[in-house]
């Protein structure tokens, strides 16, 4: 779907899917919209003006707040016009940042990452988001409870861990959404081991703020994951080197575990239809794609969350106790009892995952 092929009624609803279902406004409320500049190239005027239009058309007071690139230190300016909102939007790495900082009590913060109309109007920004939420709930808990969680990719990876099955989860803070909600909650990778194939780019987790940002990956690269903890990197010398200096780099200028891998977490939501390719910008990229099934994100160099440095696996797959939950970089929801469920109540997520496609993103390099 292009810009111009999205109907009145898709853009609606996905802006009805936005303010409403995920951000809980009504009439009378009141809306904090901070918003990147647009010739940052990260999200697009488009987007960003219809949301606003729509949330004054329901009556909503809406501020805008326009803000720059990230940096690492926290906006006061916008912490304190957060206080003075019933939600704060972001269409802004900014909003990244403050997902890891104590929310503002009694306020809902939304990060979006609809980067134009046309994502906002698809199925990614459309199927609502109370289903996509349930559904991300009942999948948190069909890992919590895997004794044997087992990840593999094509290009070799083949991690394994053995663990506490827990039998009710603690839910996710309330108070911060991500739309769409596209990922299970990141699992703790203190107990993996294995060997974990690096390639295409390293990239920042959207945390912190280090140049140069991106590592590029000209071959792939062996991890070697011990409970958590890359002992050792394989590959073409020169490979892992420029890997090793990434590493060490961004560990010392934040003091950091380097080689600490401190969790994963996957894409749930297959109606990503992300255009641009990796290498125009692959940092945008990997912080958009993420939500696709066919990605499997690592979060290292940190033991305090998320961790700075990120890789991705394409066409994975993960198995729960024997049981695929993706394969092949196909989420298989049908396969879990409390899954299953959710899709009986949500003809939508019967449509979105009956019709699954890995053709809307552009294959990772």
């Amino acid at each position: 779907m292009t810009a111009a092929d999205a109907s009145l009624a898709e853009i609606e609803a996905g802006a009805k899917n936005l303010l409403l279902d995920c951000a809980g406004l009504a009439a009378g409320g009141s809306l904090l919209v901070v918003f990147e500049n647009p010739a940052l190239g990260w999200w697009q005027a488009d987007v960003i003006e219809t949301v606003i239009a729509a949330a004054e058309q329901i009556g909503v007071h809406v501020e805008r707040m326009e803000t720059g690139p990230p940096t690492n230190e926290r906006d006061e300016g916008i912490a304190a016009a957060m206080r003075e909102h019933e939600c704060t939007m972001f269409f802004a790495r900014v909003g990244d940042q403050d997902r890891f900082v104590a929310p503002v009590t009694g306020r809902r913060i939304v990060m979006c990452y609809t980067r134009d109309i046309r994502m906002l109007a698809s199925p990614f920004g459309s199927v609502p988001y109370t289903a996509m939420k349930a559904l991300k709930v009942a999948l948190d808990r069909e890992i919590a409870r895997a004794r044997r969680i087992e990840i593999q990719c094509p290009l070799g990876t083949d991690l394994t861990a053995t663990l506490e099955p827990v039998a009710d989860p603690e839910p996710d803070d309330v108070s911060i959404h991500r739309f769409p909600m596209g990922i299970v909650s990141p699992v703790l990778a203190a107990r993996f081991s294995g060997p974990a194939v690096m390639s295409g780019y390293l990239t920042p987790t959207g945390s912190a703020v280090y140049e140069p940002a991106v590592l590029k990956l000209d071959s792939p690269l062996v991890a070697r994951i011990e409970s958590g903890r890359i002992t050792g990197f394989d590959g073409p010398p020169a490979g892992v080197r420029a890997v090793e200096d990434h590493y060490r780099h961004v560990a010392n200028l934040f003091d950091l575990d380097a080689y600490r891998v401190h969790s994963w977490h996957a894409g749930i939501h297959p109606g990503v239809d992300y255009a641009p390719a990796e290498d125009d910008n692959p940092d945008r990229w990997g912080n958009t794609v993420f939500n696709h099934p066919r990605y499997l994100h690592f979060h290292s160099c940190g033991s305090r969350p998320p961790g700075e440095i990120s890789w991705m696996l394409r066409d994975h797959r993960v198995e729960l106790d024997g049981v695929a939950l993706w394969d092949g970089g196909w989420l298989r929801p049908e396969n879990f009892a409390g899954a299953r469920r959710c899709l009986q109540q949500w003809p939508q997520l019967q449509a979105l995952y009956a019709g699954q496609s890995r053709d809307r993103i552009p294959a990772k390099s």
